[in-house]
């Protein structure tokens, strides 16, 4: 048993297995940072102070104390837009405000909130939108200047400076119809919260920062400001990917509704879709220092809008792309005119990515079986298994790739006792197993091939003995699709015989790439600064 453990945390280890958390998020009290401001604005800062102080004996005392120094900042800022005071104390009122409906549940978003003052009442209200998936009154709103985050991949924080506070908006309630709308069940959103007053009306008005770069605030054009890491750094402590990563290796079938294309942000048509695709043992979780870094960037906010395939990763590569076909077409139904997007698939999810540019033609069914599909005796279940998996088109949605780490031609870690546990750990599905004995009792296989008696699981697929591998690599991608690679080579500067501990340059090195850059890292180059940077040269060289 010991040496079982010992050998599995190798292959843990060629998957990419990671201990630390993803990410962590701390609650913290929120406080005014920077020198005091003088005259009015010293007032507004006492009354912040003083609202903190008693927003939960007092919500409603509270709320008059923010509402009323929200004034006098606002005031402020329309004589003066560029005291910088003034925009902190803007900012920080905003975000007090949300801090007490958050903390004490008063509710604004059903109807408008009466908030008495000794100067005569305020009415806080929020300007609506014909959305209704930007219903206030489905969020829970907390202001990102309450959170400290870190973890393994949220090692900085991307913001921008402008008016506006910054909140994380949490889904209430989970919602079973998302995976129709290819949206997460329960959505974590970055949103910036605008308030302006009309005499002493309040309105509230809540702006995507990824989408819009500046507001009018009283008759002037200012920036808007943003936090693009702490919702994502919420949304990894409170879904915890990390914790099913492992089990959908070793058991792909238990986890089979988990294989899915969804939606990072609301769709926006004018926007470039970057399809993210992870490797073995891995998550959509693994590309948040990329999608965070790339996030601070007005280009590719401008431009690009950011989607990911999870699925579980015991099964064959092949497999796993049959199903991407079948929510591309997903895709494509609900959103017909969507531009061509840019995919970017790190190591296993790299092999995906090459098949979406490929015509297979019956050239993959003769090598596995060796004769035309009506002459091979199978099962109509068997056979539609190995239809999905051995008969497709290049999908004309795609526009771009790019290959990180990616093992095209295999990996000779997935060979020897490495895949020999795999085939131990690995748990095949019921279908698979059904097409595996029955692939294997139709085709002509050597002596040397007979162990396992199998299918091939995710690691087997991976191997440079692989049928299917090789197979595919006599197939010609789809003309006209241009497509970049980024290798690591652990900083050794030994390429062509460079490795990144899992994938040699020879399997990821491909002669057509429009470009090839190596980068000093080990097999998690799509978390390699460098490789963030060529990724983000791509996108904005390219960017419609």
């Amino acid at each position: 048993m010991r040496a079982l453990l010992a050998a599995l945390g190798a292959v843990l280890a060629f998957a990419g297995c990671a201990t630390a958390r993803y990410a962590e998020v701390w609650h913290k009290k929120p406080q005014l940072t920077g020198p005091a401001g003088n005259g009015r604005l010293a007032t507004v800062e006492e009354r912040l102070s003083r609202a903190m102080h008693e927003e939960r004996a007092k919500p409603l005392a509270a709320m008059a104390d923010c509402l009323e120094a929200l004034q006098f900042a606002a005031d402020e800022l329309k004589r003066n837009p560029g005291n910088t005071t003034a925009v902190r104390d803007y900012n920080f009122g905003v975000s007090r405000i949300f801090q007490i409906i958050q903390d004490t549940k008063l509710d604004p978003w059903t109807q408008p909130l009466t908030v008495p003052t000794a100067g005569g009442e305020f009415v806080l209200t929020h300007k609506p939108d014909p959305r209704p998936e930007w219903n206030p009154a489905l969020f829970e709103f907390t202001p990102a200047d309450e959170f400290d985050v870190g973890g393994k991949y949220v090692t900085e924080r991307t913001t921008r400076e402008g008016i506006g506070a910054p909140i994380v908006a949490v889904e209430r309630e989970t919602s079973p119809n998302r995976r129709q709308k290819l949206a997460p069940s329960r959505i974590f959103r970055t949103v910036t919260a605008v308030a302006q007053f009309q005499g002493r009306r309040c309105v509230l008005e809540f702006f995507d920062p990824l989408d819009t770069e500046t507001v009018s605030f009283y008759g002037r054009t200012v920036p808007l400001a943003a936090d693009f890491t702490v919702p994502l750094a919420v949304m990894l402590q409170e879904t915890d990917p990390a914790k099913h990563e492992l089990s959908r290796v070793l058991n792909p079938e238990k986890y089979a509704q988990t294989a899915t294309i969804e939606r990072l942000q609301p769709f926006n048509p004018n926007k470039t879709v970057v399809l993210v695709i992870h490797g073995l043992k891995d998550s959509q979780a693994t590309w948040t220092p990329m999608i965070n870094k790339l996030c601070g960037d007005p280009v590719i906010r401008k431009h690009y809008q950011f989607w990911f395939y999870s699925y579980p990763s015991g099964n064959p590569f092949p497999y796993s792309a049959a199903i991407l076909r079948g929510e591309l077409d997903e895709v494509e139904k609900q959103f017909p005119k969507l531009k061509p997007m840019v995919v970017i698939g790190h190591s296993m999810g790299g092999c995906i990515s090459r098949l979406l540019l490929t015509d297979s033609g019956n050239e993959l069914w003769m090598k596995i079986f060796g004769r035309p599909p009506d002459e091979v005796p199978l099962s109509p279940k068997t056979r539609e298994y190995f239809q999905q998996e051995l008969f497709f088109r290049h999908r004309p949605e795609i526009g771009r790739v790019i290959f990180i780490a990616s093992p095209l031609r295999g990996s000779n870690m997935a060979t020897g006792w490495i895949g020999g546990l795999a085939t131990f750990l690995i748990r095949e599905s019921a279908v698979s197993s059904q097409a595996s004995q029955e692939m294997l009792n139709v085709t002509s296989i050597r002596e040397e091939e007979l162990k396992p008696k199998r299918r091939a699981n995710s690691v087997d697929s991976l191997s440079p003995k692989s049928r299917f591998l090789n197979a595919m690599n006599t197939i010609p991608m789809t003309a006209g699709v241009p497509y970049d690679t980024i290798i690591g080579d652990r900083g050794r500067g030994d390429s062509p015989n460079s490795s990144d501990g899992v994938v040699p340059y020879w399997s990821s090195h491909m002669n057509s790439a429009q470009t090839e850059d190596i980068v000093p890292s080990n097999h998690s180059a799509h978390q390699n600064p460098e490789a963030i940077e060529d990724v983000l040269r791509i996108l904005k060289a390219h960017a419609k």
